[in-house]
């Protein structure tokens, strides 16, 4: 159904072709059994010879090309993701079907099939590369949407990507630059600097002694691509089959749409310009730039760029990096990202976002790479996005119905608007700027990711295609928040409300040609942000006065020795 790869049909042609050797040499060889012994010695050693020279030949043509590897057959990927989901699929049908359901027999069993489906995925994406690791990557994001069983060990396969050999690197540079390394570069270190699903990245210097990040595209992920997102297609269609309550044509629709954008590096250079401009006004926000004459589909050629990944505490801690201003930094980026601009950097792993001192002027700033995946927010999506969210942090419960309808989310906007905040219903109904996430509740939400695993497919089916990104870069954004320890600080819902004030305004302000009603909404908009400057100031008084009590009272319980 699926075909074999193009490296298969090489390979049956060889096989071919020496078949037919070996056949032609049969003949001859009972044409010449009456004849002498010593001529049929002669011969036989004569043929002997042309059979090793030629399976030699054979041999090296085969290796040349890099054809041994099983994983670059189309019959082998293919084989290795069937026998996979049908492991999966078997396990999970007869090791659930005779425990009552929701029993705590059924929860302990569920989460061992959960957690051995989740290593033979890993092993599966490890073994395929390419398209397999991208979606892995993908799902082992969705810490809040997916088992923890699958997010946890998913994870993995962000530091367990596959690295082309430098012969590969050579041969697609010189594929599409024309020239040899030595003729681009004074140096070209061998080691990358980092080894993803779909590239690679290595530091070198030009000629002319600038220092660059040189990021090039596997060699065969390109081909495979398009025959493996066919190939999950067909294997979640007939999961489908066999579960009907689980839903996952999102994540191949999204795969389909996205991974040719990804894999085109023109394309990423444009967003990695586009977002600097848009962004120009923060002035702790790092894009490197971009080196277009040396830049093709598959090779991106950037300014080198130095830091320590946004949650490495040890590295801030070093370098005196404040982790609750790259936090408000972080939200100030995103949130003028989402609500006011509509075009969204949707892949901020740790990888992705680094943090340094700048070497000349001591600020902190944020370097944001790789812009491959971006998702562009319709006017409409983005309104309602913001009033979705306005409704959230002011603890409106009936526009929160409202809005969560108007996103596609029917009756079970209750789930979604969990999903969207990572937290308890009982917390979005008491207000989600009102108390931080406790551990428990942070338990809750992860466990019932798990209970409610039918209806959030159902959701994730039915929803926008927009908003599966966003969901996905939710919850990197939260899990580096987590890392850092500043998760769901009043601030980072102050900086969100600030930007949907701003972009609803903007809107109203469009739509009307009347200069008097533009006017009013300009001052709406300014007392509005005046309240909110004023609420934080607030809080910040509460909090330096609860830490000067504080400080007050240790003084006087433990005073120091005399």
């Amino acid at each position: 159904m699926f075909g074999l790869s193009s490296w298969d049909c090489d390979l049956s042609q060889s096989s071919a072709h020496l078949q037919r050797l070996s056949d032609d040499l049969c003949f001859r060889m009972r044409a010449d059994c009456n004849q002498r012994p010593e001529d049929m010695a002669r011969k036989a050693l004569k043929l002997a010879s042309w059979t090793s020279l030629a399976l030699a030949a054979s041999g090296s043509y085969l290796y040349s090309n890099k054809y041994l590897d099983p994983n670059d057959f189309g019959a082998v990927r293919v084989g290795r993701a069937v026998a996979t989901t049908a492991a999966i699929s078997y396990d999970y049908f007869t090791s659930l079907r005779s425990i009552p359901y929701g029993s705590e027999e059924y929860l302990q069993l569920r989460s061992k099939v959960h957690l051995r489906s989740a290593r033979r995925l890993c092993e599966l994406c490890c073994a395929n590369r390419g398209t397999f690791i991208k979606v892995g990557q993908h799902l082992g994001a969705l810490d809040y949407l997916l088992p923890e069983e699958y997010t946890s060990t998913l994870k993995v396969l962000h530091s367990q990507a596959p690295q082309s050999s430098m012969q590969e690197v050579r041969q697609v540079i010189r594929e599409d630059l024309g020239k040899e390394l030595h003729d681009l570069f004074l140096s070209f270190d061998d080691t990358p600097l980092g080894a993803a699903s779909l590239a690679q990245v290595h530091k070198a210097v030009l000629h002319d002694g600038r220092t660059v990040a040189v990021k090039v595209q596997h060699p065969k992920v390109q081909a495979q691509s398009s025959k493996d997102i066919l190939l999950m297609e067909v294997l979640v269609l007939a999961v489908k089959q066999l579960f009907p309550e689980f839903e996952f044509m999102w994540l191949v629709d999204e795969a389909k749409k996205n991974l040719p954008l990804e894999l085109d590096f023109l394309n990423e250079g444009r967003n990695a310009e586009k977002v600097a401009q848009m962004l120009q006004h923060f002035d702790f926000l790092k894009v490197p730039r971009i080196y277009w004459e040396l830049s093709t589909k598959r090779v991106l050629l950037m300014e080198f760029v130095e830091g320590g990944q946004v949650n490495d505490r040890d590295y801030m801690e070093r370098n005196k990096i404040d982790v609750n201003e790259i936090s408000r930094h972080l939200g100030k980026m995103y949130s003028e990202m989402i609500f006011v601009n509509g075009f969204v950097h949707c892949d901020p792993h740790p990888g992705n976002v680094l943090v340094r001192k700048h070497p000349g002027t001591g600020k902190v700033e944020i370097i944001l790479l790789d812009h491959g995946l971006y998702q562009v927010l319709t006017e409409a999506f983005r309104l309602d996005y913001c009033h979705l969210w306005q409704s959230l942090i002011w603890t409106d419960m009936e526009k929160v119905k409202m809005y969560s309808q108007c996103l596609g989310a029917g009756e079970l906007y209750p789930l979604f608007a969990c999903m969207l905040t990572a937290r308890s219903w009982v917390s979005v109904n008491r207000g989600i700027s009102h108390a931080p996430v406790t551990a428990a509740e942070d338990s809750e939400i992860r466990n019932n990711a798990a209970n409610y695993l039918p209806q959030i497919s159902q959701l994730l089916n039915h929803i926008p295609r927009q908003m599966l990104l966003i969901l996905k870069t939710n919850d990197l954004l939260r899990s580096i928040e987590a890392s850092l320890g500043t998760r769901a600080s009043a601030s980072s819902f102050l900086n969100m409300s600030r930007c949907c004030i701003r972009a609803l305004a903007e809107h109203k302000k469009k739509t009307t040609g009347s200069f008097f009603r533009r006017t009013q909404i300009s001052f709406s908009e300014a007392f509005s942000l005046w309240q909110i400057t004023i609420y934080e100031l607030i809080l910040r008084v509460k909090g330096l006065r609860l830490t000067s009590w504080v400080s007050t009272l240790l003084c006087w319980l433990f005073p120091a020795p005399h």
